[in-house]
């Protein structure tokens, strides 16, 4: 009779120390050290320099929303005579071609890629100021929008209204990084005239203010790569299923042995 109260006793204790083994590799594996998940980290107050403030410039395949106004309608009408005016479209939209130009009613074709919209905007006035007394102009990148995926909450393409958006604020849009992305190697793509170039981000550095992506142009697309976790998780999740499975048949057979 004791014999077997004692082998109960002595099973239960091997079952908890089983427990406690299996609770502690569970710790170890899904721990993720404080500098691979806090951004910013070491002196703020190093980051002196911060990266130039962005302004976007037109680029070949944009869509411009032009509009030509003044104080005589009947001039500019010959500018504006696609739009559909008096019934809520007031401008038209313009592709700029491979080669950087627009084809504009009266002007003809007009190169503005490589212009800031400002400068688009004084450059066309000065062209319309041949003809209009006074002339205005609105001129909106309709097709500023940015794109970001992988580890992230809400991934996605956002159209950005402003045309400014830091690669913080892009990342807010998508619902900020999940934990298991990877924060020191944040890719950002961007198409810059015929080149693709590529950087680098740190978001755990104090020198992401530095970075001449910190400030991202129309079309760029913002990658958030998984850590290993993330990718053992996905790669094995039936594997690691069946062989938790196998264990906890395992450890429940021991058990029931033991018991008897």
């Amino acid at each position: 009779m004791h014999q077997a109260e004692n082998m109960k006793i002595k099973s239960s204790q091997i079952f908890s120390k089983l427990l406690i083994v299996c609770f502690l590799c569970v710790l170890t594996v899904s721990c993720v050290p404080r500098e691979r998940i806090v951004y910013f980290q070491g002196d703020l107050n190093q980051a002196e320099k911060i990266a130039e403030s962005y302004t976007a410039r037109i680029q070949p395949d944009d869509l411009l929303e032009i509009t030509v106004y003044g104080r005589d309608q009947q001039a500019t009408k010959f500018y504006n005579q696609e739009s559909n005016l008096g019934q809520g479209n007031t401008a038209k939209t313009y592709l700029v071609d491979k080669e950087g130009f627009i084809e504009f009613p009266v002007l003809g074709k007009i190169k503005l890629a490589g212009l800031t919209r400002n400068e688009a905007i004084q450059y066309m006035k000065g062209l319309l100021s041949r003809d209009i007394i006074d002339p205005g102009v609105s001129i909106l990148i309709k097709n500023y929008r940015i794109t970001v995926l992988g580890e992230v909450s809400k991934p996605g393409t956002f159209p950005i209204e402003n045309e400014k958006i830091s690669i913080l604020e892009a990342l807010g849009l998508a619902g900020d990084l999940t934990i298991n992305g990877v924060r020191n190697n944040v890719l950002v793509v961007r198409e810059e005239g015929e080149n693709r170039n590529f950087y680098r981000v740190d978001l755990t550095s104090p020198e992401v203010f530095q970075s001449p992506a910190y400030y991202l142009a129309q079309n760029d697309v913002v990658y958030v790569e998984p850590n290993q976790n993330r990718i053992n998780a996905a790669s094995n999740t039936i594997r690691n299923v069946s062989f938790g499975i196998s264990i906890a048949s395992f450890l429940i057979t021991i058990v029931t042995l033991i018991t008897r």
